[in-house]
This record gives C-alpha cells, structure tokens and sequence, in this order.
C-alpha cells in the first residue's frame, strides 16, 4: 500500500473550497421537502420534480437508453427509489462513479389491506407496523392518511395517483390515567395489535358492518376499507370512489417540519431519518452539476440512488438489496461504450467507484450520556458522523474515513467518529448491503440527530448544511483526491 498525501495536497480544491463555503443554506429548501415527502413515494416525487425543473433527462427501465457525456439524467422504480447521475464530459471507459446513497422511507403505520373495524360505537381503521418504531410517540398525534392508488381510467387503463389527506382524520387516544394507575411506574407497553388502532370516525347507527368472508371472490376497497374513508381519498384525488382500484398508505403525523430551538437552531419534523440525507444528496448533485462548465473537467460520473424499504432491511425490488443501481451502473456503460466494451469494463469502473451511504446518526442524549462509548459521542452543530463497526454494521474502514475527512478537512468542514457500546447491538443501513453486493469502497456516514424513528425528531440546522456542503465538495473534487491515494496498486 502506497499512501502519498501531505498538507500541501489540501489545496487541490482552492476553487472549490471557496465555492462550497459560500454556498446559501438549504434549510428552508429541507423544510419544503420534508412538508411535501409524507410518504416514500411523495419524496420521490418530488425528487423527480426538482431533477426536471433542474435539466435532468428522465429515463425508462423499460427503453433502450442513450447516454452522452456532458448529460444528466434519472430513472424511478416503484416510485418510491430513484438513481440520477451526470457524466463528466472527460469520462473513459472504466472510469468511476462517485455515488451517495440513501433511503426513501421511515418507520410508520401503514394500513392492512383489510383496514374497515369497527368497535365500541367507532369506526376504526386497521393498521399495521413498518420497521422499528417508538411506537407510543404515535399516540394522541393528529393523524392522517398519504400514499398512492391505482385508479381506473375512463378508457379502461389503470393510472397510478399519489394521494395525500392534509387534515388530521385519524388519531389513536391513549388511555386515561385513571384507567391506568401504574403506567408512569411500570411504563406505557401498549399491545400493537389491540392497542394502536386509530379512531376514524363515530359509527353511524345505519351503517351496516362490513362482512369479507365469502362476500366476493375479487374483493374491491369498497369491501375493505370503510367508505368515509374512500370518500375523503376520492374527494382529495377528483375521481369517483368506484374508480379506486388499490390503494397503499402510510399514516402520517399532520403537524409541520419546522425550525425550533430558542435560536431557531434545530429542525423539528418527522422522517429526518432519512429524508435529511436524500433531500441533501439530491440537492448536491444538481448543484455540483448545475452548468455545462461544471462537468468539462470531469473524468468520472456523479451519482445520487435514494431506496426505498431500508428500515426492514432493504429486500425488495425497490430496496438496496436488490441490482437497480448495479443495472444502472452496467447500463451506463455500455451506452457510453458505443457497443465496444472491453475486458472488465464494468469491473474496472467498480473498482474506481467509491460509494458515501448516508444515512442518520445517533447524536449523544443529555438525558441518557451513558448510551454512548465515551470518546465516541457526536454532538447536534458539530458536524457529519462516520460510523465504524468492527463487525462490519457499517462498511467503513480506514481508507474511506480518510478519504471522505479528507474532502471535509480540504473545505473546512468538521466531522465526528461514532463507535456503538461493545456492550449494546448495533444497528445497520445500506452501506454494508452495497458495498458487499458490487465491492464498492464505502464510507457510511450521517447527521447527528435525536428522537430517531419517533414520530417526530430533531436535528441541527447547521449539521444540514455541513452535510450538503460536504457532499458537493465530495461530487466536485473525489475524482482529483482520489488519484493521490494509491492502495493494492490503483
């Protein structure tokens, strides 16, 4: 192994560093996004959105594509993941892809195909548990429903809508005290079966209760969901409650994303984990990309891939488990290869590729220091968080921390290390699940936050920025920092 770096090196990016620096915050921008993305499917959306407003090209699986250097583009799945990337207009063949990546969905309840209940004089809706939850901060929230539908067309084809109630409509009461006398002792343990269940509405006394066993052999939502309920999503989507085919959705905390603090210096919001981290690294890549001069210098592709279904650990079609960005990646350079590949093409380039999981990091609690190792405890305005695992939760290891303080430490930008208590399990993300599935050098990575998967969270305004700077510093100069690092003969 050949490492040749020294602190002249730091100036590679001069340029670059005072761009970065300069910068206007994203905040409000982040506020904007977290109050539209409810859902997986609404952040991709969105996402969509801003990469078309930005110039992006968009991309079907399905179609023959053709890629050009100097060109932008993006590709949906399930619409709830996406990859964008942009080609360097110096790219070669077996050149890199410098790649962040994230995930679009968040602990929450979701309905059960079968939601209609009613009990004690109430209609109540069905739910059920996605990922790990604290799940008590979801009582006595004012609740309301988002997701999409798949509607039939006045010609007989089927339309795929995404849907948001922006009311509260659903709300799940806790018991009273009196009712309960040993619960600030013995604790809340409610039962998420019989006890998580949210109040829709008082049951009329004509309603007739819906009856599924036997009722049809292709059961429509009219017989599954509670009709109010259809009437509202009919009502919000303007089209007929007959034209509702399918629908899938989140329940979703009504209250804004909003600055907080006696300073205004956290961000109060539900989904930070890991809508930060996807909303950041989109924002990167379009800014780092943002005028034809910007990719004239650049031998490499820039990548951003945002996921869907890491909180139950990413086996899906739309989860990091499965190929889409690899397929991505494979495509891209066979486009670009202009039907000549040559040996190891796709290898090659993988091994040139370095890959920022980003995802949120635990920021030590003043209430519970003694969770966190003590030379391991990232603060909220303090900066960007490398994990490390010696079991391999995280995928970094020493080459790819350097690598990634290295682009921070070149513009200034400050970072924590976070190690979790040899006596206590530690969690995982994307990271390890991509760099095993193509080899790919990792680094994973977050913002500081508090309240992780609670129904509303926090984190600093400033580690935002931080981490949006970080990441265009990292699309804009990987590919000159990466060359003075030589290990295993690259």
């Amino acid at each position: 192994m050949l490492l040749k770096f020294d602190s002249t090196d730091l100036n590679f990016c001069t340029l670059q560093v005072s761009a970065c620096e300069e910068s206007p915050s994203v905040v409000s921008e982040l506020l904007d996004f977290l109050n539209e993305s409810w859902t997986q499917f609404h952040a991709t959306a969105e996402a969509k959105r801003q990469l078309l407003a930005a110039g992006f090209h968009l991309l079907d699986e399905n179609d023959e594509w053709e890629i050009k250097p100097g060109g932008r583009y993006f590709f949906t799945r399930n619409m709830s993941c996406l990859v964008a990337f942009a080609v360097g207009e110096k790219y070669s063949l077996g050149s890199g892809f410098h790649v962040i990546a994230a995930h679009t969905d968040s602990p929450c309840l979701k309905l059960k195909p079968v939601s209609a209940l009613s009990k004690a004089g109430y209609d109540m809706v069905n739910v059920q548990t996605y990922g790990g939850g604290l799940w008590h901060t979801w009582f006595d929230r004012d609740l309301s429903v988002a997701g999409r539908a798949i509607l039939r067309a006045d010609d007989g084809s089927f339309v795929h809508k995404l849907v948001k109630v922006k009311r509260p409509i659903l709300r799940v009461p806790t018991l009273a005290i009196h009712l309960d006398r040993t619960v600030n002792t013995d604790g809340f343990k409610p039962n998420l079966e019989t006890h998580l269940l949210p109040l829709l509405a008082t049951k009329p006394e004509d309603e007739t209760p819906l009856k599924h066993e036997g009722k049809c052999s292709f059961p429509s939502p009219k017989n599954v969901h509670h009709p109010v309920l259809l009437q509202i999503l009919s009502e919000e989507m303007g089209c007929t409650v007959d034209q509702i085919m399918e629908i899938e959705l989140n329940l979703c905390d009504t209250q804004p994303s909003c600055l907080g603090g006696a300073h205004n210096e956290f961000i109060y919001s539900g989904r930070l984990d890991n809508l930060a981290s996807s909303f950041c690294a989109l924002r990167a890549l379009i800014d780092s990309c943002n005028s034809l001069e910007s990719l004239l210098n650049e031998p490499s592709i820039r990548m951003v891939a945002l996921f869907d279904n890491e909180e139950v650990g990413s086996g899906s079609v739309q989860g990091a488990g499965a190929p889409t960005m690899f397929q991505g990646m494979r495509r891209i350079i066979d486009c670009l290869g202009h039907d000549y590949v040559g040996e190891g093409t796709f290898e090659r380039a993988v091994r040139q590729s370095f890959l920022v999981s980003a995802d949120m990091a635990h920021g030590v609690h003043p209430n519970f220091t003694e969770k966190h190792e003590d030379q391991h405890r990232p603060l909220l305005q303090k900066g960007m968080v490398i994990k490390h695992n010696a079991n391999q939760r995280y995928a970094t290891n020493a080459l790819t921390a350097f690598l990634f303080k290295q682009v921070a430490r070149a513009h200034n930008l400050p970072t924590q290390e976070f190690v979790v208590r040899n006596d206590m399990g530690c969690g995982s993300t994307i990271g390890p699940i991509l760099a095993t599935g193509v080899g790919m050098r990792t680094v994973d990575c977050g913002i500081p936050q508090l309240s992780m998967h609670s129904v509303r969270e926090i984190c600093g305004k400033e580690d935002v920025d931080i981490a949006y700077k970080i990441f265009v510093a990292f699309y804009r100069t990987f590919s000159t920092l990466d060359k003075k690092l030589n290990v295993d003969g690259r």
